[in-house]
């Protein structure tokens, strides 16, 4: 599995998987009431220790897959299923269907807001941790993931491994999305948007988000 590399310090936030820490993210993500319920899609946001230092896994989705989402770098989810509860349901459905874990629900802390992809489909980020890394077998689906990779937390929250991607529309608005940059693949669009959002989730007091969240869509 890839992953960049690098020693050990100050950088690593190693704290963030603590006990005091899963408590604090998840009565903050409670409070939030992000629900999920209407959401279309859902991914699972999946924290992790690799060899003791706090981490997210991604993937690269397969490009056998049709459609937009091809060769994407993501997390592991999909669409809703009509048997799905909620978005956590379908986040942990996908993940298994994905890589072949099997996450409990105990290990799910909460859901950040919804958010839309960049067809207008809603999407529900679910935020549970993995673990140690080593404990767990992935068994990835090669019809769906393409390959299985982690970035270390210190990783991205270096600034020079931080970029943004500045977009201007037919009306002339513009904006700015994050850029993850100097892992084994560029984290763009949505997805990194939702590592934005949870590394100011995890680490409030060193990550500060500099780009503008696309709006939730009013109710119908």
């Amino acid at each position: 599995m890839a992953g960049p590399g690098g020693a050990g310090g100050a950088g690593d936030a190693g704290d963030v998987l603590s006990g005091g820490s899963e408590r604090r993210c998840r009565a903050r993500l409670a409070a939030g009431g992000a629900g999920g319920a209407a959401a279309a899609a859902a991914v699972l946001v999946p924290l992790c220790s690799v060899r003791g230092r706090p981490a997210l896994l991604f993937t690269l989705r397969s490009r056998r897959l049709a459609g937009p989402h091809s060769g994407d770098v993501s997390f592991p989810g999909g669409r809703r299923d009509p048997a799905d509860g909620d978005a956590v349901a379908t986040a942990l459905r996908e993940t298994r269907e994905e890589l072949g874990v099997a996450v409990a629900a105990t290990s799910v802390w909460g859901q950040l807001r919804t958010l839309p992809d960049r067809h207008g489909m809603t999407v529900a980020p679910v935020v549970a941790n993995l673990g140690p890394l080593e404990a767990l077998t992935l068994n990835p689906n090669p019809d769906e993931v393409e390959e299985v990779f982690t970035l270390p937390l210190a990783h991205l929250l270096r600034e020079e491994n931080q970029g943004y991607t500045h977009f201007r529309t037919a009306s002339g608005y513009g904006y700015t999305l994050p850029v993850f940059l100097n892992g084994p693949h560029k984290v763009w669009g949505l997805t990194a948007i939702i590592t934005e959002l949870t590394l100011e989730l995890l680490v409030p007091g060193r990550y500060r988000r500099k780009t503008q969240v696309p709006p939730r869509k009013a109710p119908a």
